[in-house]
């Protein structure tokens, strides 16, 4: 989004168009927020893609011994081979000047074709642990950029550029004021603390099972916003209708307007995506980080621990909280009734935010184009 609005920017007065693929599981959610921010200008298509489903927790052999393990990557394998032919096709009837791979298994098929076509590829590795998407597409890149210092990657350096996150300009530090009156606007309180928990468009279940258990005692010293995810959404709204609970607040997604709710907030309980990350440090939030440690390569383990080392944020273990939900509340009712502790993790968390990271990427972007 970010790099769209910078292109855009810069391309001013000239003939540009912007197409964004996806994975056909994020189609819903992206479609959403391209249409918000963009109505018709930006079209949204889906490609078939699968990933190879490598878990942490896992050992080598029993990635072939998990019947749903080794049936997934074997459909994904074919899914794969599919997306490739049908970004073939669309290729060849739109012929872009550059693909513009942000990440995520999606990126390979869609890559793939565009190197048998000719058509120079620009990736963004947004985590400090290098993806199996970017890695397989560094052999056809025409430019690489980083998320975080070139010494966390293997990539060639003479294609390489260390560029940061981008994120969009409504990414940035607001005064006590201004998040008061977002607060009013998106129809909160404001004389109590806001906090926002979000695992992500897709949901995270531990994330969400725990803070549920804990609400009748989070509400009592805070608004709560809880992002579920679609997949989690249902299950979650009828027990807090059965709860009945004041200052609680359930979304599936928030497609509008979520910076808004980021930016209002006090203090935010999320992932360790990388973008989302560097998202809130533009934001200057004070922050608790769960992140997914099962994930392939453990790379949100590894986005957090960059923050972590820092003490920018506060980490909270993921596996503990499906038998100790209460670590997290725990740490949440602690960090509200601590606001030197909070202010400081909002000053180090703000130091790892560059705001010229989309205009940037953008600039690789139409180079690459050129």
């Amino acid at each position: 989004m970010a790099v769209f609005k910078e292109i855009l920017t810069k391309r001013a007065g000239q003939e540009t168009e912007i197409r964004f693929w996806c994975d056909k599981k994020f189609f819903p959610q992206a479609k959403n927020i391209i249409q918000n921010e963009f109505g018709d200008e930006i079209a949204v298509s889906a490609i078939s893609s699968g990933k190879l489903r490598r878990y942490n927790h896992l050992t080598f052999w029993q990635h072939f011994t998990v019947s749903g393990v080794l049936w997934g990557n074997l459909v994904d394998f074919f899914k794969n081979i599919w997306g490739t032919l049908q970004s073939l096709v669309k290729l060849i009837f739109w012929r872009p000047d550059v693909i513009f791979c942000k990440g995520g298994f999606v990126c390979v098929p869609i890559g793939l074709a565009a190197w048998l076509l000719g058509i120079p590829i620009v990736t963004h590795d947004s985590d400090a642990h290098p993806g199996l998407a970017n890695r397989i597409l560094a052999k056809f890149a025409k430019t690489i950029a980083t998320g975080a210092p070139l010494e966390f990657y293997n990539y060639p350096a003479e294609i390489s550029t260390y560029v940061g996150v981008p994120v969009r300009n409504e990414f940035r530090k607001y005064s006590q004021k201004e998040r008061a009156e977002f607060k009013k606007d998106l129809g909160f309180k404001t004389y109590k603390p806001l906090v926002l928990i979000t695992g992500g468009g897709l949901g995270a279940a531990r994330l969400n099972n725990a803070i549920a258990h804990e609400a009748p005692k989070l509400v009592q010293s805070a608004q709560i916003v809880l992002v579920s995810g679609v997949a989690n959404y249902e299950g979650l709204k009828t027990g807090a209708e059965n709860q009945n609970l004041e200052d609680f607040y359930l979304h599936d997604f928030i497609a509008k307007d979520m910076w808004k709710y980021l930016a209002a907030a006090d203090l935010v309980v999320a992932r360790a995506g990388a973008t989302s990350n560097l998202e809130l440090a533009a934001l200057a939030k004070p922050t608790i980080l769960v992140p997914n440690a099962r994930l392939t390569g453990g790379h949100q383990v590894k986005n957090a621990m960059v923050y972590a080392n820092k003490q920018a944020v506060k980490l909270v273990d993921d596996d503990k909280l499906e038998d100790n939900p209460e670590l997290l509340s725990d740490e949440i009712l602690g960090l509200l009734q601590n606001e030197a502790r909070m202010t400081e993790l909002s000053r180090k968390f703000a130091k790892f935010a560059n705001p010229e990271s989309a205009s940037e990427m953008a600039d690789i972007v139409l180079r690459a184009a050129s």
